[in-house]
């Protein structure tokens, strides 16, 4: 089991303490957290050598993680991704939340989860955030009160699960938006990627999927097989002439409510850290860094560019409270939202 420490990191402009949480298992291999936004801050593991390094970006100053457009590390919400014309109409009631993306809602809204310092605490050999959104905060029905709880063991795995309950019915969906480079420094175009995702979901120009997913195969969103990040990146594709790159959410093959299924598999060939994701969740958003440059300020003052950096997001899917064919994102009064997500790091 990890050992914890907390310390105080700053403080919000209304006050509220900024903490950051340090845990470090056995192997001396770390983890640090933060109550802004539930984040992940650093992760420092061995790459084949036994050397350890930062494998995701972060900011050196807590004000750089209020309003960051990259959300680097945190927990965006109440609805994580994007949901069309920032409308949804649930029991015949429509609601307007905020646009903050082009046209579309991205992330929970401008004041969202992410941008918001929570409650936390040291429990039962881990660290637990928790957060109550507001009944019409950011235009979301009912008061919701989300913990995110995280785990690091002696095996280099960081478990994260969410839970949530609402007083009324409301839309939720929730992830961690860390951005991973294996080799600690430099562009991931060279990292591998593998994807448990036969089919993906097609997208608009504004990035909201069209509708039915398709299959990835015979184009530059096959990741069946392991293949550099950058081999097709360039290549003339919707989906990737939309985002400048990669930025679009994959099927994960085999989903069943509840059950954890491998995602992902990202691995340096350079350093030899391999990083496996696994998911209660059905989607996986994968975004190449494709905007980074000009975020804030990293840690130890390294300027991040486009593609330092990868997110892969375990999600439901972008815009599910307006396509009802898609895996449900109602939570009503009385169920408990549960999700989970592992990053497993490992060497090869």
């Amino acid at each position: 089991m990890a050992t914890i420490r907390r310390k105080l990191w700053g403080r919000a402009q209304d006050g509220a303490a900024i903490y950051k949480y340090i845990l470090t298992n056995e192997s001396g291999a770390n983890v640090v957290l933060s109550n802004i936004g539930a984040a992940i801050v650093s992760i420092n593991v061995p790459d084949r050598d036994g050397r350890l390094a930062d494998v995701v970006i972060g900011y050196g100053k807590p004000e750089s993680y209020f309003g960051d457009g990259p959300c680097a590390g945190k927990c965006p919400g109440r609805f994580a991704n994007r949901i069309a014309a920032g409308k949804f109409t649930l029991d015949g009631v429509e609601y307007t939340l905020p646009i903050n993306n082009g046209p579309n809602h991205l992330h929970g809204g401008p004041e969202g989860i992410q941008n918001q310092v929570w409650e936390s605490r040291k429990h039962k050999g881990g660290v637990e955030f928790k957060y109550t959104a507001a009944d019409g905060e950011m235009g979301y029905p009912g008061n919701l009160t989300i913990v995110a709880r995280y785990e690091w063991n002696d095996s280099n795995e960081l478990q994260l699960t969410f839970s949530a309950r609402c007083d009324k019915a409301t839309v939720i969906n929730l992830t961690n938006h860390a951005y991973f480079n294996l080799n600690g420094k430099g562009s991931v175009l060279q990292h591998y990627l593998r994807l448990n995702a036969s089919e993906y979901l097609p997208t608009d120009p504004t990035l909201i999927p069209l509708g039915e997913s398709e299959p990835v195969a015979g184009t530059p969103m096959d990741f069946i097989n392991a293949k550099t990040l950058g081999r097709d990146i360039k290549k003339d594709f919707p989906a990737l002439n939309h985002g400048k790159g990669y930025d679009a959410c994959w099927c994960i093959d085999g989903y069943m409510p509840g059950q954890l299924q491998e995602a992902a598999e990202l691995w340096s060939k350079r350093s030899g850290r391999v990083l496996k994701v696994f998911t209660t969740q059905p989607g996986v958003q994968v975004y190449t860094g494709n905007w980074l440059s000009g975020c804030p300020t990293g840690k130890r003052g390294r300027i991040y560019n486009d593609y330092s950096a990868v997110a892969i997001e375990c999600q439901h899917y972008p815009d599910s409270p307006n396509k009802p064919e898609y895996p449900s994102t109602v939570l009503r009064p009385g169920k408990v939202f549960h999700e989970a997500i592992i990053f497993s790091f490992g060497i090869k």
